[in-house]
């Protein structure tokens, strides 16, 4: 295993119950950025008591969350992971060292469920489409939009990401590529998470991130009919699921 300067930027919105398990797991040498985003179960005063470096970020999303935590980073890498304790950061170590060897810019990791309920149907209905757009729109062998990511700091930063939605790991996708960026995938374990999800646990969270990537794709010049048809046909199922 190559020993790396890495820090693991994990946005945060109450979980409280679930940081422990998942800092405990950090692999040796990282370190981790827990960034609060309005928190009111005592996650930060946690984070903090178990190592970690907290910083708050008072506007809400994602994306603002992840990059208040790379704002703050100064390691040469960096990482990203759910703090929701479904993925195992002691994964993220291979992806490290692919990007270390210089086989990719960016490795993502691919989740495979370690049970049947890790991943609820309409968020993999969501994930399909948008991974069939991805892989239409930049020629990526990718299937998953998966939240476990590592990129050099340098690179990462001369993309210049803008979104602060849930749109921030596709535009990292999509910059990537406009840069001529190599992004690959590497399987990872994924688990039921611990707690009440944000976004796409439940199925309006999951309609509005496909609003929020709908968007960004159309900024990057996606084609509309295929994003139309992708995207709409994905967002009606879900809406209906939502009626009933």
């Amino acid at each position: 295993m190559i020993c790396m300067n890495v820090d693991v930027v994990l946005p945060c919105l109450n979980e409280a119950r679930a940081l422990p398990s998942v800092l405990s797991r950090l692999p040796e040498g990282y370190r981790a950025i827990v960034v609060d985003n309005g928190s009111t179960d005592g996650s930060a005063d946690i984070a903090r008591s178990l190592g970690a470096t907290v910083v708050s970020e008072p506007i809400r999303g994602f994306g603002s969350a992840c990059a208040a935590g790379v704002a703050a980073s100064t390691a040469e890498f960096i990482a990203f992971c759910d703090a929701d304790d479904s993925m195992d950061p002691r994964d993220l170590v291979p992806l490290v060292e692919r990007v270390a060897r210089g086989e990719v810019d960016l490795a993502l990791g691919r989740r495979r469920p370690v049970s049947a309920g890790a991943w609820s149907l309409h968020a993999r209905l969501a994930n399909r489409a948008l991974a069939f757009l991805l892989r239409r729109a930049t020629g990526y062998r990718l299937t998953d939009l998966g939240p476990l990511r590592v990129m050099r700091r340098a690179d990462l930063l001369g993309l210049e990401l803008e979104d602060r939605r849930s749109g921030y790991p596709l535009e990292m996708v999509l910059a990537s590529r406009r840069a001529g960026l190599r992004v690959d995938e590497s399987d990872i374990d994924y688990a039921p998470r611990v707690g009440a999800s944000k976004v796409t646990g439940t199925i309006r969270g999951t309609v509005t991130a496909i609003a929020d990537m709908s968007r960004l794709l159309r900024a990057y010049d996606v084609e509309s009919d295929l994003l139309g048809a992708a995207t709409g046909a994905t967002s009606a199922r879900l809406t209906e699921g939502v009626r009933r």
